[in-house]
């Protein structure tokens, strides 16, 4: 993943302001205040958003030239999963991607209920969607992404809404996919096993390395801004 020049603005705001990245590590932590970027910097690498100037190259597709194949190669978790579910049942919403890229119904749905079964779940094949969990939700989310075989996972926040239980389970399914994984997140712990992790302030990239580097100086910086705020109010 390659960001080049890359600028974002709404209306008369900069959001977010990259000379230059290059991302290949296979597991890669977004770290920051909120409106820092975050969300914006994965949007810009899955086509949803689009860069004001410069360009982004994700799986070697330019971002905007190839902006319909992206989906084939790239999966997008949104936080909240009721953001992304779109079918009634599970094993129709596992089975849609695949069904979308031209694999006959039947077939897409066999291939569903095998992912479902890989993963411990076929007793979920014909739940409503609205009677799982959260967690459960964002599961079925992430085997809805992983049914049309992305070579690349982006995530935003997956953990916010889940119990510390939930949150620990997911993230060891995370981990042992094959696929890489670019995740926002402000959960440092599951953080600190990641490759990398870029902080990012204000739109712009102010720390950049290891875990063990950048984990630690976001979090005195946070602790100084906390303490002003806590003076002055």
């Amino acid at each position: 993943m390659i960001f080049e020049e890359v600028q974002f603005r709404r209306a008369d705001r900069q959001v977010l302001a990259i000379p230059e990245l290059y991302l290949a590590e296979r597991r890669i932590g977004l770290i920051g205040d909120n409106g820092s970027g975050k969300s914006t910097m994965l949007r810009l690498m899955n086509g949803l958003l689009l860069p004001a100037s410069g360009r982004v190259e994700v799986a070697g597709l330019d971002t905007v030239r190839h902006r319909k194949d992206l989906p084939a190669k790239v999966g997008f978790l949104f936080q909240n999963p009721d953001h992304q579910l779109i079918f009634p049942t599970v094993v129709e919403e596992v089975a849609f991607g695949p069904a979308e890229r031209g694999m006959p119904a039947p077939q897409a749905r066999q291939q569903a209920m095998a992912l479902l079964e890989r993963h411990g779940c076929a007793q979920w094949a014909e739940r409503n969607v609205n009677e799982l969990s959260g967690g459960q939700k964002q599961l079925v989310c992430i085997l809805a992404l992983l049914a049309t075989d992305p070579s690349i996972l982006l995530m935003d926040e997956p953990f916010a809404s889940l119990d510390l239980p939930t949150r620990l389970r997911m993230y060891r399914r995370i981990t042992a996919l094959p696929q890489r994984v670019v995740m926002a997140s402000h959960d440092f712990e599951l953080l600190a096993e990641f490759d990398r992790i870029i902080w990012l302030d204000a739109g712009h990239i102010r720390l950049d390395g290891r875990p063990a580097e950048v984990l630690p100086a976001y979090r005195a910086h946070a602790t100084i801004v906390g303490a002003g705020d806590a003076l002055t109010s």
